[in-house]
């Protein structure tokens, strides 16, 4: 599992081309490794709670 695969199989996911497994398989970790990265790696919002 290299950054670069599993960042190549999270950006096949999140554009709905493969299923997390499919995803995973391509990334060359579990389907829980690949779920953890995508949490890390999500994007952040501009929003703040103190904005409301």
């Amino acid at each position: 599992m290299t950054s670069k695969s599993v960042a190549t199989a999270l950006t096949l996911y999140r554009s709905r081309t493969l299923t997390l497994e499919q995803a995973a398989t391509v990334g060359g970790c579990s389907t829980a490794q690949l779920e953890e990265s995508a949490r890390a790696f999500a994007p952040v919002s501009a929003r703040h709670p103190a904005d409301d």
